[in-house]
């Protein structure tokens, strides 16, 4: 056998063609893996403003887990197989929507075109993606009081949203029975409770009626930090009203809203239960997560303030003790009674006695 010239063998075409073809591949799941660690795990993080101003300054302490490690740390064939098995099986929320929406309250819509253009979402407002598996499962809560026309409007815009963004998700309109004082934050408690007795929920968006956002960029969806949804509102000439305002549309993760016993029912009539909700999520060394401005535009529904739910005179005193009240007021100290369950084609509707300020 004759030996090879210059003192070894050159590999044959086909073995140099597919080493190159390998060098290639390994370059693109290299981007590739960085490209989705970057999506699955960057979000935008605002520095943790002090609480309320009638509240004394906590020591911050962060107790959030840390993330699972980057996928490009893992072995090549975990790689490999981790990437495939998310990219067949999984929804990828940013990939259906269409950014800037036009968003007006000029024209009347009634429920049956909402139902018309949603054919896919099942009774009781529920819906999942059939062609993925949503990374979460995201129970929105409305808490509610003669405020149709404004749901109405809700319904017509979110579910489509909703839907681009590939969430499995349910709409739980939490409807407070009978005339006394209106309570949002009780409300909200009562959604969690009786969302999860329906499905096993592991993200939950809390938000206003009245409320609807102008991109649908902003995804309904928690995160590894609490998440404020409704950044920037007209009714605020598109600018956060303050560093801790937390109101209007927020996401919790199970695991955060259980960590500061849900929300308060003290706060009767307007105000303050989101200054405290804030405080709890400071006090448990948690910090505020948002979209930026653009991305988090909303429009609001003009109304008058409705009836029994005037300003509440005592949230500035029960704000400036939420260190001392939140460990007794919330989840563990719930009471209420379901008066009835209602399952529309778009939502479901739960009317609840929640007492009253005397009780």
């Amino acid at each position: 056998m004759k030996e090879a010239q210059g003192g070894g063998a050159l590999p044959g075409t086909s073995l140099q063609r597919a080493c190159r073809l390998l060098v290639v591949f390994c370059v693109k799941d290299l981007c590739l893996s960085r490209f989705l660690t970057y999506i699955q795990f960057s979000e935008t993080l605002t520095p943790p403003p002090p609480p309320h101003p009638l509240v004394e300054r906590p020591i911050f302490l962060s107790l959030s887990r840390p993330p699972p490690p980057p996928i490009y740390f893992f072995k090549p064939l975990q790689r490999i197989v981790w990437i495939f098995w998310n990219l067949q099986t999984h929804c990828l929320s940013w990939s259906l929507p269409v950014g800037a929406l036009n968003v007006e309250f000029s024209r009347a819509v009634n429920p049956e075109e909402a139902e018309r253009i949603n054919p896919k979402v099942r009774e009781g407002g529920r819906y999942a993606p059939e062609d993925c598996k949503a990374l979460q499962k995201v129970a929105i809560i409305i808490p509610f009081r003669n405020r149709d026309e404004h749901l109405k409007y809700w319904l017509y815009y979110l579910h489509p949203i909703l839907q681009r963004q590939q969430l499995d998700y349910g709409v739980y309109v939490i409807n407070q029975d009978g005339e006394e004082t209106f309570n949002r934050a009780k409300l909200l408690n009562i959604g969690f409770e009786e969302a999860l007795k329906e499905y096993d929920y592991d993200c939950f968006v809390f938000s206003d009626v009245d409320l609807i956002p102008m991109d649908d960029r902003n995804i309904y969806k928690c995160y590894s930090q609490p998440r404020h949804l409704s950044v920037s509102m007209d009714k605020f000439g598109f600018r956060l009203p303050y560093n801790q305002y937390f109101g209007g549309v927020s996401a919790l993760s199970k695991e955060q809203f259980l960590k500061i016993n849900g929300f308060p029912n003290n706060y009767w009539g307007w105000g303050g239960e989101d200054d405290d909700i804030y405080n709890r999520l400071y006090f448990k060394g948690m910090r505020i997560s948002r979209p930026d401005a653009v991305i988090g535009k909303c429009r609001m529904i003009r109304h008058s303030r409705d009836r029994n739910n005037e300003p509440n005179p005592q949230r500035f005193d029960r704000i400036a003790h939420t260190r001392e009240t939140m460990n007794s007021d919330g989840l563990n100290t719930l009471s209420y009674k379901v008066v009835k369950t209602e399952k529309y084609p778009l939502y479901t509707k739960i009317t609840v006695d929640v007492g009253s300020p005397k009780n």
